[in-house]
């Protein structure tokens, strides 16, 4: 029977986790790898600084005392007797959208078996008012759903997707839109407060966020009610800027920069101290 990987990011306990497993077994025989602890928000991290230890909990579940990335290179070097055919990343709890997607684990665990060559889905479920309750069942039948579509039709080369599920009952779940990262802006991001002993401290936080409506994107597919299923590339070169900066290689090669000055933004010029100069 075809093996298939899931792992998250929010730790071997996360009932989104074992949602997702449940829900998968009808495609193929389930392998669980996960972070022994919630590891949100360490993005690409692996373990460098100290030693791993792979867990063994019960019949194929594991936790690992490291990263998403971590439990994806375990499983597939230590653990499965053979390669996976996919590998499924959540359910997040919480969405994962626009540039959430350069912190997120669940999105990076995806990422790392994206790179090892298996196809891979990242899955995340938008919380409920107050931020406490999750539908973990919609985002696992919907889970099932796009991992059946890859097992059969592939993914293209280099290629991961993100899923994001609507906080709604699966009857109100409006459809499948397949879209493009959003941007997104938090105020006031960095709360500063003041311990019992008169000592700063910060939280990265925010209060309100605002997003950049653009044409696809994911944002507005899941407050309108849509599952959103956006495409992401391992290669993130800017093509289109390539010929321009290629323009520098001339002033980058000489051993002294151009006299005095250099460009900056739109026509700007800004004086170079002679300290300052390449």
């Amino acid at each position: 029977m075809m093996k298939i990987l899931v792992t998250n990011d929010d730790g071997i306990d996360s009932p989104g986790l074992h949602a997702l497993a449940q829900a998968l077994r009808v495609l193929g025989d389930v392998w669980v790898v996960a972070p022994d602890r919630e590891r949100t928000a360490v993005a690409h991290a692996l373990t460098l600084h100290k030693p791993l230890r792979l867990n063994r909990l019960e019949r194929h579940v594991f936790s690992v005392n490291g990263t998403p990335s971590d439990c994806v290179n375990l499983a597939l070097k230590k653990v499965l007797p053979a390669q996976p055919v996919l590998i499924v990343s959540g359910i997040n709890r919480g969405v994962n959208l626009g540039d959430d997607v350069t912190y997120s684990g669940t999105v990076s665990a995806a990422l790392e078996g994206t790179i090892l060559g298996i196809p891979s889905i990242a899955v995340s479920q938008e919380s409920g008012r107050g931020g406490g309750t999750f539908r973990f069942d919609v985002a696992a039948a919907y889970a099932v759903r796009v991992a059946r579509i890859v097992l059969i039709h592939g993914l293209p080369a280099e290629t991961l997707v993100n899923v994001n599920v609507p906080d709604r009952p699966k009857s109100q779940v409006k459809g499948v839109k397949v879209t493009s990262l959003s941007r997104r802006w938090f105020h006031d991001p960095i709360v500063e407060k003041v311990d019992p002993h008169g000592r700063k401290y910060y939280w990265i936080a925010g209060t309100r966020v605002s997003w950049e409506r653009r044409k696809d994107a994911d944002h507005e597919a899941v407050r309108r009610g849509f599952v959103s299923v956006t495409p992401i590339h391992l290669d993130i070169t800017n093509y289109g800027a390539l010929e321009q900066l290629r323009q520098w290689e001339p002033m980058l090669t000489r051993r002294t920069g151009p006299k005095g000055t250099v460009k900056k933004g739109a026509g700007a010029k800004v004086a170079l101290r002679g300290r300052d100069r390449c």
